[in-house]
């Protein structure tokens, strides 16, 4: 697999104790993590065609600052397995930094700083013509690192050269750094859009002036309508699982996919973990609501742990080599 991501590497301050975040950059990290743990060496042996074994090797595309917090997010690249040659230094601004304050049931509460590194993702002429010229299965991208002009100018241009199997759109928003048009830009490009319950809310609000949200399945069709290039959307839950429509063949499939019950840590970095999950089961062979259950499995586990990439806990290695899909249907007749 070749997955590239663009946006946000940032450190997020959870009780004082830094932990390596930003979306694209987890989303990298377990990709990376679920390639060593179960595609390297012994392949994903259920849930996904038989004789598939998939290597997951994401490349990042970002920027820290010349400091010793971005010194450290290399490094932990480098250790993880991330190809971290398109993440720029910037010698004048800092490295990104978030402070989460975890609410009841690990929610959290982020203050996203300004003004850092990830807000200038500069991309030059020579590492345009190396992305241009490598084929990508899928370049994943959301609506944080949008904030800044200069991003999104850098992502038109991403979008414009790059050449991708599938434009992978995690919407991911936080108040107060987010616009329609961005979402609107966004939607337009991708194939692959996955949001939470409350993200579905706000887009539903903004894009259809809908006092209420529809149910999910009437939020996908008309999305879909809308943008008739996204074939597949993931809403998840939380506790409640996840949603999945597909649009293939002018016909809509729609399903909704529980999870276990768990004791949440905190939920810092779970939907990257799901889009990770999602993304290496559907591109090693899993249809698509087998991939939501193993991207299921992984988010679950991961907001059973604090912080956004924890140590994968032999148990959790051995159920997702050993997963077998079960998603309870709820298939439309449409």
């Amino acid at each position: 697999m070749k997955i590239l991501t663009f946006g946000e590497a940032l450190f997020d301050i959870i009780n004082g104790s830094a932990h390596l975040g930003g979306a694209p950059f987890n989303l990298a990290a377990h990709l990376a993590k679920i390639g060593e743990k179960t595609g390297i060496k012994s392949g994903i042996r259920s849930g996904i065609r038989s004789g598939i074994k998939s290597e997951a090797k994401p490349a990042v595309i970002s920027a820290v600052g010349k400091d010793e917090l971005g010194n450290k997010l290399l490094n932990e690249a480098g250790k993880l397995g991330i190809d971290s040659s398109y993440i720029s230094i910037d010698e004048k601004r800092p490295t990104g930094s978030v402070t989460v304050e975890l609410k009841e049931e690990g929610i959290p509460h982020f203050t996203i700083h300004k003004n850092v590194a990830w807000d200038a993702i500069k991309v030059d002429a020579e590492k345009t013509d190396s992305l241009a010229a490598e084929e990508w299965d899928v370049f994943c991208f959301g609506t944080l690192a949008q904030r800044s002009e200069a991003n999104r100018n850098t992502l038109q241009r991403l979008f414009s050269v790059l050449r991708a199997k599938h434009f992978f759109y995690d919407v991911n928003l936080r108040p107060g750094f987010y616009e329609k048009e961005w979402i609107e830009t966004s939607l337009a490009v991708a194939d692959i859009v996955k949001m939470n319950s409350e993200e579905a809310f706000i887009i539903s609000g903004l894009l259809f002036n809908t006092p209420t949200i529809c149910t999910c399945e009437d939020f996908c069709r008309l999305l879909v309508e809308k943008y008739p290039c996204i074939s597949i959307i993931c809403i998840t839950k939380g506790a409640g699982g996840v949603a999945v429509y597909h649009n293939g063949n002018n016909e809509g499939a729609y399903e909704e996919i529980k999870t276990t019950s768990i004791e949440v840590a905190d939920t810092v970095g779970a939907g990257d973990a799901f889009s990770a999950g999602f993304l290496y089961a559907y591109f090693s062979g899993c249809n698509f609501f087998e991939a939501a259950s193993y991207a299921c499995a992984l988010g679950t586990y991961v907001a059973s742990k604090p912080g956004a990439v924890p140590e994968y806990s032999d148990e959790i290695i051995e159920k997702l080599k050993g997963l077998k899909p079960e998603p309870v249907r709820y298939r439309s007749n449409h």
